[in-house]
C-alpha cells in the first residue's frame, strides 16, 4: 500500500474514534497506533460477524466434513505459495507471481 493511502484510512480510524496516534518512545520520526476502548470493541464485534458468517456458511457441513474443508483449503494456499493470515490480494501488491517450475 502507498504510505499515502495509509495515511489517509488511520486517519479515518482515529477521526472515527478507533486508533489513537502516540509518540514513538524509540524513534521520535514516527507514531505508534493503538487501539483505543472504542476500536478493541469493533475487532471483537468484528471477530464475532467473522465467527457467525463461517457458521452460516458451513452450516451444511459435518465437524469431519469441515476439518476436510480445512486441510483441502490449506493444501491449496500451500500450493499457490499464500501467506497465512494474509489476503492474497493485499500478498500480490508490488510484486508478480512467478510460474511453477
Amino acid at each position: 500500500m502507498h504510505p499515502s493511502g495509509l495515511v489517509a484510512i488511520i486517519d479515518e480510524l482515529e477521526e472515527r474514534g478507533l486508533v489513537k496516534r502516540q509518540d514513538s518512545l524509540d524513534d521520535r520520526r514516527t507514531y505508534e497506533l493503538h487501539l483505543t476502548e472504542k476500536g478493541q470493541e469493533a475487532l471483537q464485534d468484528i471477530g464475532r460477524v467473522g465467527q457467525e458468517h463461517n457458521e452460516a456458511l458451513c452450516a451444511a457441513l459435518s465437524p469431519k466434513e469441515r476439518e476436510q474443508l480445512t486441510e483441502f483449503l490449506r493444501r491449496i494456499a500451500q500450493e499457490q505459495d499464500l501467506t497465512p493470515g494474509v489476503h492474497p490480494g493485499f500478498s500480490l501488491l508490488g510484486r508478480r507471481r512467478k510460474p511453477k517450475s
